[in-house]
């Protein structure tokens, strides 16, 4: 099949869960013989700018669209012209990701292109939009639902939301990890002076709704000598960056990495003591299957887009409570043998439930 995608920042990329996603769909497609084209923002790029001007990655065509570089019309300029190149293109399938891009879905309709939707979280709710912008990506939200073929959703939470809300069946297929190659530490001790099982670790992108303002304010108040690591890019959020750097201040057991990837990012992930993911809103946390395809300790909030990933391999604590935050992070301190328990269950569980290759099948499957 010729599948176009779009509504990504830019692939080969780890700006955010969307990215990643795209990725992994778009070379495991081509890998099995489709032609496979996405299209990539203009602009500059914001974290981890290597491989900007491909033509091609892993059989992959991509195509740079013209992208107005600024917060709020990014997403909107560069995802209005890669529709464009779609309606005008020859291909069998344009599947949007994230609520935003699907506003365009109408433009590729009006050529008689097959549209599938991924709906990776309900994006309007996300606290670094306001006024227009909220507006703007609840009207995508309703374009999917009235003109895409079909619409993905990564939680039952989502899907149930679309019953409800528009009484719109959608199709479940939840994101894929696979099992990981350990680093023992070398990098992160030369650059952070971190050791092997002697911090704890958010890895995300430093947006608000992931709750790091309440994991910072709780850790204040933890009785350790562990550290809290924080690895992330600012994505449109730089200053919310200087708020967590000012609420840590004084603190001198709270490390700001910024953005991580390659060996850092897999040394990081393979040797924390816990992992958590302290969340007020999710898609489904592509970050949180990375920590456990690790073997990581995860502590999580319990909203329902991460406890239907976790099961019972991982600990929960009240979302947006510090105190039960705190109590959980001390628990998790104090109890070394319970953390080697989650650890211990947390690989295998993880990565027998959620492959790639049955993610890329099934989307496969829908297309046709």
């Amino acid at each position: 099949m010729k599948i176009a995608m779009l509504g990504h920042k830019r692939i080969p990329s780890r700006e955010g869960g969307v990215e990643i996603v795209v990725n992994e769909l778009s070379t495991r497609m081509a890998a099995l013989g489709h032609d496979v084209t996405v299209y990539n923002r203009g602009g500059k790029h914001v974290l981890g700018g290597e491989n900007i001007n491909l033509k091609n990655y892993k059989g992959v065509k991509i195509k740079k669209v013209i992208t107005i570089d600024k917060k709020g019309l990014a997403a909107m300029t560069s995802s209005f012209f890669a529709s464009l190149c779609c309606a005008f293109g020859r291909y069998d399938v344009v599947h949007f990701h994230a609520e935003g891009p699907c506003a365009m879905i109408p433009i590729v309709k009006l050529f008689g292109k097959r549209v599938v939707a991924t709906i990776h979280g309900l994006d309007w709710q996300r606290a670094k939009w306001g006024g227009f912008a909220t507006k703007y990506i609840k009207f995508g939200e309703q374009m999917a639902v009235r003109y895409a073929d079909e619409i993905i959703v990564l939680s039952q939470n989502v899907r149930e939301y679309f019953i409800k809300e528009y009484n719109r069946n959608t199709v479940f297929i939840p994101n894929g990890i696979e099992k990981p190659k350990q680093c023992p530490v070398k990098f992160i001790k030369d650059k952070f002076g971190l050791e092997k099982d002697e911090y704890i670790l958010f890895l995300g992108r430093i947006v608000p709704e992931k709750g790091i303002a309440y994991l910072i304010e709780a850790f204040e108040n933890v009785k350790t000598d562990k550290k809290l690591v924080i690895a992330g890019g600012a994505s449109d959020t730089g200053e919310f960056m200087e708020e967590l750097k000012k609420l840590a201040y004084g603190d001198e057991r709270v490390v700001f990495t910024g953005f991580v990837q390659g060996r850092e990012l897999a040394e990081l992930y393979g040797n924390a003591y816990v992992y958590t993911l302290p969340s007020d809103l999710e898609g489904m946390p592509i970050s949180l299957l990375e920590a456990m395809s690790y073997g990581n300790c995860c502590l999580v909030s319990d909203i329902p887009e991460c406890t239907e990933v976790i099961g019972d391999k991982a600990v929960v604590f009240e979302k947006s409570n510090i105190e039960s935050l705190k109590n959980k992070l001390q628990m998790l301190c104090d109890n070394p043998k319970m953390v080697d328990k989650y650890k211990r269950n947390a690989n295998e569980y993880i990565c027998s439930r959620f492959n790639w290759n049955d993610v890329v099948n099934k989307t496969l499957g829908l297309y046709e």
